[in-house]
């Protein structure tokens, strides 16, 4: 008769066979030990500084949109049926003009005080300061393509960054001196790589794949610097995310590149470059043994079905939210904030989304699929 104890000592043995992916952390001074979680990282412990904040928070997440809400919208039979669900909340569109620019300005109006109570909430700085340079990244995006193309400079850069529009525009405009103004590091580092991987064979491409290079590598030394293990797990997660995104779409495009994914996540690189010797059939298993699974399994599917990376996006929206919901176990910290900055960014893209797919009479399907519905 097994035991419990042997139950748990088998189950136990399975979990590390699965976990032969995680085998290494790098660290900037030495490798790291197995990591032994199943699906998600560790969130890290409480932080009692900010237990008013967390129960905010809290309040907050009850009343965000919920998943019925959502694909009663994509089921709508138009555009104004589905604005009309959103009457009784905070993105509730005037009943006369409901055009793109009124929706649009509520977006952006609901995403700035999101991100002012962010800022508001969490006590140490330097945290904001690294969320900010999510925009900075942008702007020097934007900035590098328009001078290195020949595209005027346009006033579309994003004001909640740490660098003002203005510095950027000063910098990168042909009429000014721009030795005379020093950008942060990490926005110089982006801009002098980017130009150098554009003018190996002017790909613009190269320009992204330099910039998320850069940003992915700023993150994680930076939440090693501030010693957050949450920060850490995010930021290896979504650089996981980001290069199943570019296995599939490298694939689909049956491009050449093999050095562009991006370095510091929990999958080696040796496994996704495999991945694009293999058939769409075949990249399920090869990630059988790691948390993403389902992510490619059901991404590649409808890819080679649908030629539409639609499942792809949503799986990894979904796996990044269910990452982001396990720090329902932080009792009072800055995780639940960070959390919840994130979910709510991401229900106001599919506020967005919804809408404009409506308002262009896009199949339900399509909406539905987009949703995972």
């Amino acid at each position: 008769m097994i035991r419990d104890f042997d139950i748990q000592f088998l189950n136990y043995g399975f979990r590390l066979l699965d976990f032969n992916l995680f085998s290494k952390m790098q660290d900037t001074k030495s490798e790291q030990v197995a990591l032994d979680f199943y699906t998600y990282p560790p969130v890290g412990g409480d932080d009692w500084r900010h237990i008013f904040q967390t129960a905010q928070v809290r309040v907050l997440e009850m009343q965000m949109l919920t998943r019925a809400t959502l694909l009663d919208m994509a089921n709508a039979e138009s555009f104004e049926a589905a604005a009309d669900l959103l009457s009784a909340t905070e993105y509730a569109l005037p009943r006369s003009g409901r055009s793109f620019a009124e929706l649009e300005d509520i977006l952006q109006a609901r995403r700035s005080e999101l991100r002012e109570l962010f800022s508001d909430w969490i006590i140490d700085k330097p945290i904001v300061e690294l969320f900010r340079t999510r925009d900075d990244f942008a702007n020097i995006r934007l900035a590098v393509r328009r001078a290195l193309t020949e595209r005027p400079i346009g006033t579309d850069y994003s004001n909640q960054g740490n660098v003002p529009p203005e510095i950027l525009e000063q910098v990168f405009g042909e009429e000014s001196d721009s030795h005379s103004i020093e950008l942060p590091d990490y926005m110089q580092q982006a801009a002098d790589q980017a130009t150098l991987a554009y003018y190996q064979n002017k790909d613009i491409r190269q320009i992204d794949y330099a910039i998320d290079s850069v940003q992915a590598e700023y993150n994680l030394k930076e939440a090693r610097r501030l010693k957050n293990v949450f920060l850490l797990g995010l930021f290896r997660i979504q650089i996981d995310l980001t290069n199943i995104r570019t296995l599939l779409r490298l694939k689909f495009a049956e491009a050449e590149e093999t050095n562009v994914f991006l370095k510091g996540g929990y999958i080696k690189l040796e496994r996704l470059q495999r991945g694009l010797d293999m058939g769409y059939e075949s990249l399920g298993p090869l990630f059988f043994a790691t948390p993403y699974y389902r992510v490619v399994e059901a991404g590649a599917n409808y890819l080679a079905s649908n030629k539409s990376f639609l499942a792809t996006e949503q799986q990894c929206d979904e796996f990044l939210t269910g990452f982001l919901k396990s720090t329902i176990e932080v009792t009072a910290g800055p995780q639940p904030i960070i959390a919840y900055l994130l979910t709510k960014e991401n229900e106001i893209r599919r506020v967005r989304l919804i809408l404009t797919a409506k308002k262009n009479y896009l199949d339900t399907k399509l909406i539905l699929d987009g949703l995972g519905g």
